[in-house]
């Protein structure tokens, strides 16, 4: 007989944390669903194993919880939301939400000169394997514009990691459903589009790709988004 305390079964402590961190996981999913009634829409490519860096607007801190939700159970699992500590480590209950349930990857965005780079660490973690959501725009867009600046950070990814899929990424509705300082979220449907895979050209610069790419998620967007925003 397996003596109980040499044997390599994982602790019960450990199997507590990893059935509620699964549950979690579950609730999150289940309540970004009711809420937005969120669906994902694939055109001009498929949803694959092949390792993926997804990049979105942005205009929510839940937006990466949508777009982590829509993706298959098996992909999941593999993609990790990259993430602004000052958000999600604020406290205990973000601290397990990001690092527990979305295992994401924990960068600073003040631009100060303390601890790593950005950008080294997500390409690190996607030469070790990961892949991962990125939004390129550097921070939530809170104005009416439809799009901020790309910062430089996708171009010097793609050039570091040519073997990535780059996969543009719409977000649709949910800076409507939760506006900037509302607690009760406004129904309307949400749906995260996924757009054909982009690649930095040979001897692409980096304005060039970076107007491609904002591109690239532009077009994702629903006829009757583009035409409100060509009237306004």
């Amino acid at each position: 007989m397996t003596d109980a305390f040499t044997s390599d079964a994982p602790p019960p402590r450990e199997l507590l944390r990893r059935a509620g961190t699964f549950a979690a996981a579950r609730l999150i999913i289940f309540i970004a669903k009711l809420l937005t009634g969120v669906r994902a829409v694939w055109s001009g490519t498929a949803p694959v194993a092949d390792q993926t860096l997804y990049f979105a607007n942005h205009s929510s801190h839940g937006d990466f919880v949508l777009l982590w939700a829509t993706l298959p159970p098996d992909l999941r699992s593999l993609t990790r939301p990259v993430a602004g500590q000052d958000y999600w480590l604020a406290s205990k209950a973000r601290r397990f939400i990001g690092q527990d349930v979305f295992n994401a990857l924990m960068i600073r965005r003040d631009g100060s000169g303390d601890g790593p780079n950005p950008v080294d660490q997500m390409v690190q973690a996607l030469q070790s394997g990961d892949s991962l959501i990125m939004f390129p725009e550097g921070t939530r867009n809170t104005g009416e514009e439809v799009m901020l600046p790309l910062k430089s950070g996708l171009f010097h990814i793609a050039r570091a990691c040519p073997q990535v899929r780059l996969v543009p990424v719409w977000i649709e509705n949910l800076k409507r459903v939760l506006p900037k300082g509302q607690l009760i979220p406004v129904p309307l449907a949400c749906s995260v589009r996924y757009g054909a895979p982009i690649a930095l050209a040979e001897g692409e610069d980096k304005a060039a790709f970076l107007a491609r790419a904002q591109q690239a998620m532009l077009d994702l967007r629903p006829e009757h988004d583009k035409e409100e925003a060509s009237a306004s």
